[in-house]
């Protein structure tokens, strides 16, 4: 392959990725509205429950459901060992993901972060994320609004 031939091509895949990445870009409608977060509102209730005999045995496990981020952020099997949010960044409505080594939430779209009570710590995101309730009886978490 000829190196004009290589560079066509190779900027012909650069400006089809950026087209692609302009459809998830900033807007200037700011933070996400709740109906874009999918969480349930609060007090509607169970969210869902874990099983912690088979799932979130580890410090960082996680699991998402309905809208909500369930974390295991200590040992042992007690409420305070666990954090659960909405998984709509505030900002633009992305997912956000539990980065363990921090101890934070962190948006990949735009770097938004969040403390694991869901208040905002770095913008752009200016709205904290909606908090649940975990409760755990025995070896089942259960996550309310």
């Amino acid at each position: 392959m000829e190196r004009e031939e290589f560079l066509s091509k190779l900027g012909l895949g650069v400006l089809m990725a950026c087209a692609g990445c302009g459809l998830v870009s900033c807007s200037k409608k700011g933070d996400a509205s709740p109906a874009q977060s999918n969480a349930p509102a609060p007090g509607s209730g169970t969210v869902f429950t874990a099983d912690l005999s088979n799932s979130l045995l580890n410090v960082g496990d996680v699991k998402v459901a309905n809208g909500v981020i369930l974390v295991r952020i200590a040992a042992g099997n007690t409420a305070s060992s666990f954090t659960a949010v909405q998984v709509a960044c505030t900002h633009e409505g992305t997912s956000i993901n539990y980065n363990q080594g921090q101890g934070i939430f962190i948006c990949p779209l735009h770097g938004s972060e969040f403390s694991t009570t869901g208040q905002v710590l770095l913008g752009p995101a200016t709205a904290s994320l909606q908090k649940f309730t975990v409760t755990v009886n025995g070896t089942i978490a259960t996550v309310t609004a």
